[in-house]
């Protein structure tokens, strides 16, 4: 089962949430994963090459998401998640938040249409609204990031799963107009090295490509790269170290991990932030 358009891949990944969802020792549970991935997203995940093998940085992702937003939302006086390229993400029926906090969900209007006709029978755990909006039509954005940064005092704004699939132009275009926006607070990103875009490539790149759905972004500068648009990096959860703790570690990591000691410490550093769970601050 081909992916045939970006949106296929946020089935795709809904997969891995239902596989850890269905575990014992589940780091999170999503019960609307399995019915959001459908059969298309099971299709994928099986052809896909080491389709379940490669499960463990997006539920470690996932995870790590889970927890920043938590404690954002609760130590911060976040009062506004602004969550772009949405996907499938059911955050806003899973997790414990509070009933007064705005959740924005924006996305294509396919892919959000099908999403909430899946959940009609569920109840957002917060003030829900989505917003059908093309994030590449930049007038558009514009137009919605005023909005809402006029409606709200503290905002945590999530890209989870998208940057990878723009250019540099693209996500320097996108950082620039979110900072353009006094209240927009915080940014949860996730980010990928040079090196870690060769092995996705290697694995899935013929995949995602078929589907117009490219892997691009992954700055060798790392967040520095953010620094010009007006953000720096605040919280840097590598995704290495995550699984570790997480105990969601990809095999033979203990491997690598006594072969990365025969590199010098400028060397073990690059491995380390080589893919993260990042959150910037304004500059």
């Amino acid at each position: 089962m081909p992916i045939e358009h970006i949106s296929d891949t946020a089935r795709w990944v809904a997969v891995y949430r239902a596989l850890e969802s269905e575990r014992a020792d589940a780091l999170f549970h999503d019960p609307f994963a399995r019915r959001l991935a459908g059969e298309r997203g099971e299709r994928i995940v099986a052809t896909m090459p080491r389709g379940r093998a490669m499960a463990w940085p997006m539920i470690v992702r996932t995870a790590v998401f889970d927890e920043v937003i938590r404690d954002l939302v609760a130590r911060d006086g976040i009062d506004l998640v602004l969550n772009l390229a949405a996907g499938l993400d059911a955050r806003p029926w899973r997790l414990d938040l509070p009933r007064t906090l705005r959740w924005v969900d924006v996305d294509l209007p396919a892919i959000l249409d099908y999403k909430l006709g899946m959940l009609r029978d569920a109840e957002p755990r917060c003030a829900y609204e989505a917003v059908r909006v093309d994030l590449t039509d930049a007038p558009a954005r514009r137009a919605l990031f005023a909005r809402l940064g006029d409606q709200s005092r503290r905002v945590l704004v999530v890209t989870e799963g998208l940057l990878v699939y723009l250019t540099a132009e693209q996500v320097a275009s996108l950082a620039a107009d979110l900072h353009a926006v006094p209240s927009f607070h915080a940014w949860l990103i996730d980010l990928a090295g040079p090196l870690v875009l060769q092995i996705m490539n290697r694995h899935w790149g013929k995949a995602v490509a078929r589907g117009n759905a490219p892997f691009r972004f992954a700055p060798a500068e790392g967040t520095e790269f953010f620094r010009d648009s007006g953000w720096r990096e605040s919280r840097f959860r590598s995704t290495m170290e995550e699984a570790r703790r997480l105990r969601r570690e990809m095999r033979f990591a203990w491997l690598w991990r006594t072969l990365a000691r025969l590199y010098p410490a400028r060397r073990r550093e690059q491995f380390r932030r080589m893919s993260a769970c990042v959150l910037l601050e304004r500059i």
